[in-house]
């Protein structure tokens, strides 16, 4: 084969894999906790299907592209972003339809990490008699579904740490006024945040100052978790959260540490010593519909128990939109994977004017923690400066 033939070919692999990677973020907020997966059937040349996994619960990616075909798929080709399954779970295993489609060469993006996957899919296909090959701009795929693989190895939500802030480093005024810090498209690409990640978390402090409803206002039927770190449940009552609760899903987070407790997601208990009126507040905000987890006997929510239980709720990510107590807390508990920092060209002074992370703060700058993987971009006016947490532990 030609140089010139085997670079046509490999500009081809990147153009369908390309294509099945737009497919896969078509569905964005829908898929949680499972992957975003985009799929292209081709024959002859040219594409006969494609088609994206819509919806958790529903058919992937493979499933939908190949029954939708019009045309023969015997000898065709299927690109596809992830690893194809090859167990039953809410749906048939992808490697099925592929063989029975008579599918002749199947191109992969990444491998799926996910214990019941992780190489199988291919090693069946090629048992089959199906040529595979994979790594197909990987790193796109991989990154493209970074919530999926840290969830899937860890099972506990990806979180992301999320804040605007002037210049000179203010969140609001020495007035406490922070309307609005950043331009209204740095706001509008916050809610496509919102709709990207499954959880969104705040203090206690946030539902005080703002009273917010901390839904996502560009697409119905996608409103992230609501969780609200409240130690002593100093939530009201007719603040938006608790009034619309029933209709988007809510967590209230508090300490036990006063005999407060909760036996299960339905049936809330108090120890002796628990204070009468917290017991109350406990079946209020139960019978407006919010989910309350205790935390342990600490007097502050612990957040790394939080994490484990929101996610054995199969609550895969989490945006954090709180005030600098919830971000300092967050950043020493060593829950943040990813920071979301939005700077606007604007300076307020102010000594007591707030900062985005709060708290005593470290003692060292070699004890600073660094982010990697830095990125920056333009939204609107505002800058918008994205990175990574080096794993080490604040101290």
């Amino acid at each position: 084969m030609s140089t010139e033939r085997s670079d046509d070919m490999e500009e081809l692999k990147i153009r369908y894999m390309r294509r099945a990677i737009e497919l896969a973020l078509s569905a964005k907020g829908h898929t949680s906790p499972n992957p975003m997966v985009g799929c292209v059937v081709v024959k002859e040349g040219r594409i006969i299907s494609e088609a994206c996994h819509e919806k958790y619960g529903e058919y992937h990616a493979e499933r939908n592209a190949l029954l939708r075909c019009k045309e023969d798929t015997a000898g065709a080709e299927l690109y596809v972003t992830l690893e194809p399954c090859c167990h039953y779970g809410n749906t048939p295993p992808c490697t099925e339809i592929i063989i029975e489609k008579g599918i002749r060469r199947v191109y992969v993006g990444s491998l799926d990490s996910n214990p019941l996957v992780a190489g199988k899919g291919i090693e069946i296909l090629r048992q089959a008699g199906i040529q595979v090959e994979y790594g197909i701009l990987e790193e796109e795929c991989r990154k493209m579904n970074e919530i999926f693989y840290h969830y899937i190895s860890r099972n506990t939500p990806f979180t992301a740490l999320k804040y605007a802030m002037t210049l000179d480093g203010k969140i609001a005024a020495y007035t406490g006024d922070s309307k609005w810090v950043t331009s209204e498209e740095a706001r509008n690409h916050v809610q496509q945040l919102r709709k990207e990640y499954s959880g969104i978390m705040v203090g206690i402090g946030t539902v005080l100052a703002d009273n917010p409803m901390l839904n996502c206002r560009i697409e119905e039927g996608v409103d992230p978790v609501r969780i609200i770190c409240d130690s002593n449940l100093r939530i009201p009552m007719d603040s938006n959260i608790v009034k619309t609760a029933k209709d988007i899903k809510t967590i209230v987070a508090f300490s036990e540490a006063d005999g407060t407790a909760v036996k299960d997601l339905s049936e809330p208990y108090c120890r002796p010593d628990c204070d009468i009126n917290k017991r109350e507040k406990l079946k209020q905000l139960q019978e407006c519909g919010i989910t309350l987890i205790g935390t342990g006997r600490e007097p502050q929510v612990n957040l790394n128990v939080l994490m484990q239980k929101l996610g054995e709720m199969k609550i895969d990510s989490v945006i954090i939109e709180g005030g600098g107590a919830v971000n300092a807390s967050a950043l020493r508990a060593g829950i943040v994977n990813k920071v979301y920092a939005y700077i606007a060209p604007k300076i307020i002074m102010g000594e007591t004017s707030r900062t985005p992370v709060g708290g005593r703060g470290i003692e060292f700058m070699k004890d600073a923690l660094c982010l990697k993987h830095i990125q920056s971009e333009m939204i609107g006016k505002d800058l918008l400066i994205t990175g990574y947490i080096e794993e080490e532990p604040m101290k």
